[in-house]
């Protein structure tokens, strides 16, 4: 889920200090094959020769209809076969081709690493998910009402900071600079609460700011920390990171984006993710978010109990898709997606197969008002899945 603001509520922004790209088409490049085999039960041979090619046109399709720079898929399904794949460009410049080593900014499926931080703390008994937030974060308008379950399951009622016009002329004046979790909060809680909490389902940002900040409080260290000690490491994710600025891993590719005022194609690279915090400023890549897909799917890092609590998925208001707590549902595929300036990503797993599919995309335009990675992953369900179809509607935010 998107959790940039929408140009729409830009028309007092500015554009200063980026380097204006022209998206031009992506010319077709061989398909890469990963170097890495897996070691969980899928077939060597994949999905055998006609699936497979019925997948590289199916994606190849969906990549120049949506005018996807470049696009890096993994689907795994154990007894029937595996599918690495990269296609398009890294670079629309130089044309350096996508290839299926590379980090990538995962925009909102942090959400996912900062709720399980959350259910950590649940299950050590030092906090409960009915708390009210004003426990642990002061100033927070109605804060006494608004419960740790109302912010995961994105039904606080809180005013979404992304929307706030003073953040976004501060963000897009100088995209490169850092925001504090406190700046952000400031942002949002100078408007009116938009619902009573638990009556609305609204995507907000604001709510996993606060988690992240419950996090570092109780946790006793800053989230970062918290995050790699407490989730990454047990889950033994070595090429999974929360930035602490702008820095960037090699490989990696170059993201294009145009929610900027102007509409114009502008690359986003090296843009600051801070105003994302513990909603959205985390970077992955394609093997650690395959292992991490099951993880939160099936509760590897928590009790049964808070698995059941976090699987407790309300309606959105959009057919088809339910929230749970910091995660989404559709089609019977569990995990989330990612969206932020340049970048977009898809991890989901589907337990009644035990099928797990990652996208990583360098751009975040839509495409006719749907997001490109729900384009991508509709298409693919379709082709492998066609009884659980990834069906995300259009953006929630």
């Amino acid at each position: 889920m998107r959790p940039t603001p929408s140009r729409r509520q830009f028309s007092a922004a500015l554009l200063a200090a980026s380097v204006l790209t022209p998206l031009t088409a992506a010319p077709a490049s061989a398909l890469q094959p990963s170097g890495r085999r897996d070691r969980q039960a899928c077939p060597p041979d994949g999905f055998g020769p006609e699936l497979t090619a019925r997948l590289d046109r199916t994606i190849e399709e969906a990549r120049r209809e949506a005018g996807i720079p470049g696009i890096v898929t993994g689907l795994w399904m154990p007894g029937r076969g595996d599918y690495v794949r990269a296609t398009g460009v890294a670079d629309t410049a130089s044309g350096t081709p996508m290839t299926t080593d590379v980090f990538v900014r995962i925009g909102s499926e942090t959400k996912t690493f900062t709720v399980t931080a959350l259910l950590k703390l649940v299950d050590d008994r030092e906090i409960r998910l009915d708390d009210p937030i004003s426990r642990y974060v002061a100033g927070v308008p109605n804060g006494r009402r608004i419960t740790l379950r109302h912010l995961a399951e994105m039904r606080s009622g809180l005013f979404p900071y992304t929307a706030d016009q003073d953040f976004t002329q501060a963000l897009f004046s100088d995209p490169s600079r850092s925001f504090t979790p406190a700046e952000l909060l400031r942002h949002g809680f100078k408007h009116p609460n938009t619902a009573a909490p638990g009556t609305t389902f609204q995507y907000c940002n604001t709510n996993l700011v606060l988690l992240g900040l419950v996090v570092e409080r109780v946790g006793g260290r800053p989230f970062a920390d918290f995050l790699r000690e407490r989730v990454l490491r047990p889950a033994r994710l070595h090429r999974t990171f929360f930035p602490g600025g702008a820095e960037f891993p090699e490989p990696h590719p170059h993201g294009y984006t145009d929610d900027i005022l102007t509409g114009e194609v502008v690359d986003a690279t090296d843009w600051n993710p801070s105003w994302a915090w513990a909603a959205g400023a985390m970077i992955s890549d394609l093997h650690d978010l395959r292992r991490w897909a099951e993880i939160v799917a099936t509760g590897k890092l928590l009790r049964a109990a808070t698995q059941r609590e976090r699987l407790t998925m309300l309606p959105t208001g959009f057919p088809g898709t339910r929230y749970g707590l910091g995660i989404l549902e559709t089609g019977g595929w569990i995990g989330h997606n990612g969206s932020l300036p340049g970048y977009e990503s898809v991890t989901v797993h589907l337990p009644s197969k035990k099928a797990t599919l990652v996208l990583l995309l360098n751009t975040d335009i839509t495409h006719e008002g749907q997001e490109p990675s729900s384009l991508v992953a509709r298409a693919i369900t379709e082709v492998v899945t066609p009884d659980n179809i990834y069906d995300r509607p259009a953006p929630l935010s």
